[in-house]
């Protein structure tokens, strides 16, 4: 269900297999150490905002320390338990102290509150480390299987846990519904596996199924059914001792010479209403904050504002959420969010509005209140804006531009527009590169759907003489004229009819005057 996203590889050797994770922040795993580019370095003070914790400074005596609570729930992890596959674990996290700097730096926003929710439900505090595993606390965390966020939910288990995934926001990146989500699911597999949470974190990386098939194959060759006697995959037979092993050090850290970072047990967040959508940029300026926090305690927005359909709150530190209820109270309704005025063209199509300002046709037609995608020419058409100026660093596009185009040494760019029918396997074969590899320069996963006209980048050998030059198709938006034809079109157009018909799932042959269609013509070639 989850990201199967395994963040100690690569320094494991043969003690694990993993995932790849594309973030903002990937060269933050848990991975060997090695130089960050000075993109990469600029990508991890984004993140760290906040002042770095030393990780030498002891815990002021006077304030609650969230690491003794922690301990004090756990009741998975026994500091006389001798395990192979823990001590291997825990023998690369002690090699890479850095790690719990860089990881716990992050997860202090975080951490407070998964802790308050897993004891609110009863369960073993070890789960709350669990995000460490799944995504190094990197809320931005994208697995090559399609996961997302700190807990790694697939799209189909995100949303059959109502985490819904559209163009403003996807929850699996939400800090309580993804929280909540994930113990709820965990939860249910403990009880699915008569309260053995071994079994039950298993499953949360392989799927209840995997693991029911284990125990029945154990069963019929009467072996034990404990999590340390079953065949698993070998990605799942590291994720539970790796968890095991984290919690024996947060645990003990004295004995094994770590120093953790001091935690104070305190709420780090409110939650502030915000009644209704609103600019992200003019919330953080009305809470006396950086943007870039208001999207790390937030990361489920895409884009540079709230949800239109909500939830309509933000998450902000605790000593900025009265500033920014009070700015909420007295901040007019037409400076929440900044609009556009569009007046429709004859000819205009709403998919072609929506691209020329970088938005979607979904998005036009909620906020326009239209029922269809068919459009009045003279009318106005209110579409929503970026504040003039800002930088959204952290919002979707940003992210991927970053990812994009971020050096690859030994490598040169090119850009590839998507053609109907392209998958990303395709793509890869053209440009002689590994699918995973093609995948990850666009923040993708390899089983993700590609749109027609999606402009990827594509990072070849440098010294690799290749025939794939940019794509010379582009979309074309076209209102029938009265006369025209589908054979008169597509041989204005250097198309075939049939592929008309695909493109724009057309039933029959008859077109009406000003009806909108869309062609993928080679530049080169129309006529």
């Amino acid at each position: 269900m989850t990201s199967r996203a395994v963040l100690l590889v690569g320094a494991l050797g043969s003690l694990l297999t993993g995932c790849t994770l594309t973030s903002p922040l990937d060269q933050l795993a848990p991975m060997p150490a090695h130089t960050m580019s000075a993109q990469a370095e600029h990508d991890a003070d984004i993140l760290e905002t906040r002042p770095r914790l030393a990780l030498t400074a002891p815990v002021p005596k006077t304030e609650p320390d969230l690491w003794q609570r922690l301990r004090a729930g756990f009741t998975l992890t026994d500091p006389t338990t001798q395990q192979p596959r823990i001590d291997a674990q825990r023998r690369w996290l002690l090699q890479h102290p850095r790690y719990f700097d860089q990881v716990f730096q992050r997860g202090e926003r975080y951490l407070h509150h998964i802790i308050s929710e897993a004891e609110r439900r009863d369960m073993p505090l070890e789960l709350a480390l669990l995000p460490v595993v799944e995504s190094a606390f990197d809320p931005f965390a994208y697995s090559h299987g399609q996961a997302a966020g700190p807990w790694q939910f697939v799209p189909s288990t995100g949303r059959h846990f109502g985490l819904e995934q559209d163009w403003w926001q996807d929850q699996r990146r939400d800090i309580l519904l993804s929280t909540d989500a994930a113990l709820t699911y965990l939860s249910q597999l403990a009880r699915r596996f008569d309260g053995d949470w071994l079994l039950a974190l298993a499953a949360y990386n392989a799927g209840g199924g995997t693991v029911n098939r284990a125990r029945t194959r154990n069963l019929q060759q009467g072996r034990a059914t404990d999590f340390w006697s079953l065949e698993l995959p070998r990605e799942t037979m590291a994720y539970v001792p790796r968890l095991l092993a984290l919690a024996q050090l947060v645990r003990d850290p004295d004995e094994h010479q770590l120093t953790l970072p001091p935690l104070t047990d305190q709420p780090y967040f409110e939650v502030v209403n915000t009644g209704g959508q609103i600019d992200l940029s003019e919330a953080a300026k009305l809470a006396g904050m950086s943007l870039d926090e208001l999207y790390l305690l937030n990361p489920a927005y895409n884009r540079w504002a709230t949800a239109p359909q909500g939830p309509h709150r933000l998450l902000v530190p605790v000593a900025q959420a009265e500033a920014l209820r009070a700015g909420l109270a007295a901040l007019p309704p037409e400076q929440r969010l900044r609009w556009q005025r569009h007046t429709i063209a004859r000819g205009d199509t709403l998919s072609g509005i929506a691209q020329q300002h970088g938005t979607t046709a979904a998005v036009l037609r909620e906020v326009n209140k239209l029922n269809g995608n068919n459009i009045v020419a003279g009318r106005t058409l209110m579409i929503p804006q970026p504040a003039a100026g800002q930088r959204y660093a952290l919002s979707a596009e940003q992210r991927l531009s970053r990812q994009q185009d971020r050096p690859r040494s030994g490598r040169q760019q090119q850009r590839h527009a998507v053609q109907p029918g392209e998958s990303l396997w395709q793509i890869a074969r053209r440009y002689g590169v590994q699918v995973q590899e093609l995948a990850a320069w666009n923040q993708m996963a390899p089983a993700d759907t590609l749109r027609t006209g999606q402009q990827l980048v594509v990072w070849t050998p440098a010294t690799q003489s290749t025939s794939a030059a940019p794509s010379t198709v582009r979309p074309v938006h076209y209102a029938v004229r009265r006369g025209d034809s589908l054979s008169t079109i597509a041989n204005r157009f250097n198309v075939s009819v049939s592929e008309i018909n695909r493109w724009n799932r057309l039933q029959g042959s008859l077109l009406q005057p000003g009806q909108a269609l869309t062609l993928y013509v080679d530049v080169r070639n129309s006529r």
